[in-house]
Parts: structure tokens; sequence; C-alpha cells
């Protein structure tokens, strides 16, 4: 719907949070381009309010902020159990950059592609390096109870959102060994082939690790491994047995990924866990679809007001806008998932071309002039500047069309190479493209944007 440019996209924690504590106050300069940034009218708030998901996220709102640096330049001392004997020490770098990418305001935003990856990768890596000293890639209910509050307690006290466990779905059973019969690391190791799936996964394609699944299926293999330890199949195919247990299977692959986690470095291991986690993401749209009868009624067959149905459809997407950044290839599912419902909901015309729709539409926006922020769809951190704030890379090269998908076909693979995606995002093929741009002008519509839904409930 709007043009933009590649930037780094600056955000500037002191100036948020003065607009969060003030804004209802004040008069931003930039007020009067508010609706344009979240598409919408007092019209089109009324249609917002009957569209809108119960699961939407809603805004990060201190009622008493503290000095927004305090969390960074003079972090608080964690209330720690006493009781778990994990060795945060070996990822204490690595727990920085999960605080940054989960950093208390923009945690919910930035979860499906940054926050939530990077957590998980930790833990998995705390968990794997401990098991050197241990001997165990899994914690009891009980000690994983006391780790997983540990953990939480480090990352808020160095900024993180104290919500995490809900943003992230994570809960004490993500650390135990869950229904997989193998957690000791001889007993792994005397299991699997540890040499070939070390040598597979030692180091991954980042592009090329998600059509070509060389790790992944070693990880798989040595999972089904573990799997059939419960039932000592070993000499069985087993194929039959693991049908019935895919959970079994899932819950071993966690272990694997452990196991690796040990035999890596911290770094080498989060590339690796963090390649294998995009890989899975990109799969899909993490965006919540409300109710679209307003845009089937405006935009369905005998339509005769094409203004109406682009207004209706702008309005409808500007609603997405606020659920969270996505990715370039997730932005790809996204136009495809909602472009198929509305097709059967018996839209028929390319209302994508009609009303101007990109891909960018379907992202968190930044201000008019520089739309939507789709994230690289390789792995990203958010990164910390004491004197200039957060900052993480929004790959915004092209301002590329939403294709308008062709009924009843599912949204195409990037993975087949016989069939050319139009205008696919340079970051799909390992290409990052990024200027330097500082955004303090557009600040106040960042806010406002990304904190939108205050102004209209």
């Amino acid at each position: 719907m709007r043009g933009g440019v590649s930037l780094s996209f600056k955000v500037y924690l002191l100036d948020v949070f003065l607009l969060l504590l003030y804004l209802q106050d004040s008069s931003c300069s930039s007020v009067n381009s508010l609706k344009g940034s979240l598409n919408m009218d007092k019209k089109e708030d009324a249609l917002l309010s009957e569209i809108s998901p119960t699961a939407s996220p809603q805004p990060f709102l201190p009622l008493l902020a503290p000095s927004p640096w305090a969390p960074f330049t003079n972090s608080s001392l964690p209330k720690l159990s006493g009781l778990c004997m994990l060795k945060f020490d070996a990822v204490e770098t690595m727990m920085g950059v999960t605080s940054v990418d989960c950093v208390a305001p923009f945690a919910q935003y930035l979860a499906n592609v940054m926050c939530c990856p990077q957590l998980e990768t930790t833990l998995v890596i705390l968990i794997g390096q401990s098991s050197k000293y241990t001997n165990m890639l899994a914690l009891n209910g009980t000690l994983a109870k006391h780790c997983l509050s540990d953990f939480q307690q480090i990352l808020v006290s160095q900024g993180a959102n104290d919500t995490l466990q809900h943003i992230c779905s994570l809960h004490p059973s993500n650390l135990t060994e869950g229904s997989c019969p193998v957690k000791d690391v001889h007993e792994f190791e005397n299991t699997v082939d540890s040499s070939s799936l070390l040598t597979a996964c030692r180091k991954i394609d980042l592009v090329n690790e998600c059509c070509e699944q060389t790790c992944q299926n070693a990880i798989s293999e040595a999972a089904k491994k573990l799997a059939l330890k419960a039932y000592d199949l070993l000499s069985l195919e087993g194929a039959d047995v693991l049908s019935d247990h895919s959970t079994r299977v899932n819950d071993c692959r966690s272990i694997v990924h452990r196991w690796l986690a040990s035999k890596l470095d911290p770094n080498g291991a989060k590339d690796v866990l963090r390649g294998l986690s995009n890989c899975k993401n990109n799969k899909v749209c993490p965006l919540v679809f409300p109710n679209m009868s307003h845009v089937t009624k405006a935009c369905g067959d005998g339509m005769n007001n094409q203004t109406a149905c682009c207004n209706t459809i702008e309005s409808y997407v500007s609603h997405l806008q606020r659920q969270s950044f996505v990715t370039n290839l997730q932005a790809l599912h996204c136009a495809a998932s909602l472009g198929l419902k509305l097709q059967k909901a018996n839209v028929r015309k390319n209302i994508y071309n009609l009303c101007h729709v990109s891909l960018k539409d379907f992202s968190v926006q930044v201000a008019p002039e520089v739309s939507g922020c789709l994230l690289p769809s390789l792995p990203s951190d958010a990164v910390l500047d004491q004197s200039t704030g957060i900052s993480f890379v929004c790959d915004l090269n092209d301002n590329i069309p939403a294709p308008w998908p062709s009924l009843p076909h599912l949204p195409v693979s990037s993975c087949n190479k016989n069939v050319k995606i139009p205008a696919l995002p340079a970051a799909a093929s390992g290409q990052i493209r990024t200027n330097s741009f500082s955004i303090g002008s557009h600040l106040c519509l960042l806010a406002l944007t990304v904190l939108g839904s205050l102004f209209y409930t």
C-alpha cells in the first residue's frame, strides 16, 4: 500500500517510555498522520471493533515507568532459588542477547521471529552445556521448575519482559525428557550414530538446510532410535510403532538438540538451532485472521464500489499490522492464507492488485513514509547500543506486491525450484541489504502505530 526503503530500525527506549507516559496529554507534531499510519478513521474504528480477534496481543503500557535505561545500565539482582545446578555462566553472553531480543516493551511483537526462537535456543544450550558436568540431557520436574524460574529472573533483571513464559508458551516440562526414554549422555551416544549426527549438524547452510534438510534428517533419525528404546525394538524397522508415538519422537528430538548443544561451542550451537527454528517458522503465517465478513461483503461477487472495497481491506489489514513483525517469507504465507480465505468466501477479484496490497502490509508498520518492517528470513537479533537504543534489521529492499493465490493451490514452497515465486524477497537467497536510517523523527508514529489499539478500544 505504501513504498519503503532499506533501514536499520532504531528504537529509542527513552523516547518510547516518555511517549507512553505522556502521550494522552501531549500533542505530537505527526498526530495528524496517525490515521494514515494506522489506516483507519472513526468509521473504520467501528468496523475494526466488530472484526477484532479475541486473541490479539494487548499493548504494553507501564503505569509507572522507571528510567528506561535502568534495566541495561544498572541491572537489578535476580532473586534466584539457589536450587538450580545449571551452569548459567556458560551462556552468559547468550542470555544478554536474549534479554535484548525479548526487551520488555517489544517482546510480544518480536516473539515469533526473534524473541521466542532465541529464548528456546538459549535454554537448549544451557542444558546442553550443563550436561558436560551432570551427564544428563534433561531435568526432573522439580528441578525444571526452579531452573526455569531462575532463567527468567536473570533475563528480567537484564531488561527482558517478565511474561516470557506466557509469550513463548514455555513450561517446566520443556526442560525435562518428556516421554523420551533416554536422557543419560552415555546411553545417548551408545544408541545413536553420534559421529554422523555431529558431521551433519556441526555447521549448517542457513539458506539450503531448510530445503535439503541434511541436519534435520539426521536429528529425526537419531530421535527415532532413541524413541525405540522404550520398546526394545531396535531390531525392527519400527514404522508402525513410530506412527503411534510421534509425541515420543518429538520429545527425543529435544534431547538430540541438547546433545548437539553440548558438543558445539555456544555460538556454533546457536547458529545451528536458530537456523533450524527459522526453517520451521518460515513455513507458516503467525498472524491470526479476525472475522472478514465485512471484507467479503464489500469485495465479493457483485462488487460495485471499488473504493469501499479497498477501504475495507485496508482497514482489515491495518489490524493485522498490530499483531507481530513477520519475516518476508512469512508474509508470503500470510498473503496466500488470507487470499485463500477470501476466495473461499466468494471474493474472486484480485483485490491485492486492485487495492495495491504489498507484502510489507502484513507486518508491523514503522511510519507512513517507510511502511511495514519485514524482518529477514534468516536468523537475526536485536542490538543494544547505549547511546542510540535498540535496533534491528528490516528488509525493505522492494515494495513487493502481495501475490494473489490461485485457488485451490496452497502457497508455493520456496524450495520448489521449478516454480518461480514472483519477486521473492532477497533475504530468501541469503542476501540482506540494509542502509543506516534514523527514524527519530518518526518515533511518535512508531509508538502510536505499534500501540495503536490503545486509542481504539
